[in-house]
């Protein structure tokens, strides 16, 4: 028996080279259409990497853009690994970012020891809530929870723009927007260091957060007797429940987990960056950023922390590309190509057992 491994094998083994390959894919596709539209690819892909490598504000501009999309990928890939489809870390996003800025505004006096940790609570309590009730639609009435986050999203969408209407929370100026946070929710670092090391004005503690966050989702799932029955049951329900194990119970802490998560990344977002919350005339898309991020992750906590950063220098970098006068979609499809070949990675897999199979009336 030949126990040679072909290419074919290398690749349909590993699930880097696959986000590898399908990375690489994505910069081809967008070079071909820079060359269809008339534009250097050279000049556009060399903005690209100016604005991500040329000095440390835009470094940290694009840690600064990444951070919330490493945490919510962090949602969305611990979802995956637990069997449950979380689509609906858009609206637990949203509730986390309002809850974490309702808390900002009217606790405003207490120090920033007490007040930030506080923000950050109120934020992972709304976004799980906000996971929990999808969760208990499913075991008390089996109600499709994709349907009910679709829902749930749009929910927290006109929720959101409600709260931020009431008049202790609205601006009181012209701004459709909530008033600013206190500065002592603020994550920001201090000045002195922004300014030592050339930093952006927003580059704040919230990365440590986010690497923090990593490397607990990663020993929960890894390390722990939870981590082991959440993906039994997102493996195999079945097996699961007749192995011993709770699967409703199961499902419910997977989201309030994921939601937390979601929540989290809203308030990372809301401290670190806006400092306010506009109302909103569109749904902003961190949370299906998220999906994007854990498929290029792979799922694994530090494949999205790597993931989170591509996604959020792309983001940044992207919106440089007037400079050579290439539209900025052209971001757009690089990601889209990218997650398409990732999500038909299996094919690999399939087209090698085609292969190996026998065949029949052979020679």
């Amino acid at each position: 028996m030949d126990n040679k491994r072909t290419l074919l094998d290398v690749i349909a083994d590993s699930k880097f080279i696959h986000t590898i390959l399908s990375i690489i894919i994505g910069f081809i596709v967008g070079a071909i259409f820079l060359v269809v539209m008339g534009i250097s690819v050279t000049d556009a892909y060399g903005t690209l990497l100016k604005s991500v490598f040329s000095s440390t504000k835009n470094i940290s501009y694009c840690i600064v853009y990444g951070t919330p999309y490493i945490v919510v990928g962090l949602s969305v890939a611990f979802s995956f690994r637990t069997g449950v489809f979380n689509i609906g870390a858009e609206g637990q996003f949203v509730m986390g970012s309002m809850a974490a800025c309702v808390v900002g505004i009217l606790f405003g006096s207490l120090p920033s020891i007490i007040l930030i940790p506080l923000c950050f609570l109120a934020a992972a309590a709304a976004g799980a809530l906000w996971g929990v009730i999808v969760g208990f639609l499913k075991n008390k009435w089996g109600i499709n929870e994709v349907l009910s986050m679709i829902m749930f999203n749009w929910t927290a969408f006109y929720l959101s723009n409600y709260i931020a209407d009431f008049p202790a929370i609205h601006n009181e100026g012209s701004a459709e927007a909530t008033r600013n946070v206190s500065e002592h929710a603020r994550t920001l670092l201090p000045a002195g260091l922004i300014e030592k090391f050339n930093l952006c004005p927003t580059a704040n503690w919230g990365i440590l957060v986010a690497i923090l966050l990593t490397i607990v989702i990663y020993f929960i799932i890894e390390k722990t007797t939870l981590g082991y029955e959440l993906k039994a049951v997102g493996f195999n329900k079945s097996a699961a429940e007749y192995g011993g194990i709770s699967v409703n119970r199961s499902i419910l802490t997977a989201l309030a987990i994921s939601g937390a998560l979601a929540g989290l990344g809203g308030s990372l977002q809301l401290l670190g960056m806006g400092g306010r919350i506009s109302i909103f005339t569109s749904q902003e898309g961190f949370g299906f950023a998220g999906i994007v991020v854990a498929l290029i992750g792979v799922s694994n906590p530090f494949g999205v922390l790597i993931a989170g950063l591509f996604y959020g220098a792309l983001t940044y970098s992207g919106g440089k590309l007037n400079l050579v006068k290439a539209p900025t979609q052209v971001v757009d499809i690089i990601v889209g190509t990218v997650v398409f070949f990732i999500a038909i990675s299996s094919i690999f897999g399939a087209v090698r057992y085609l292969k190996k199979s026998p065949q029949k009336g052979g020679r």
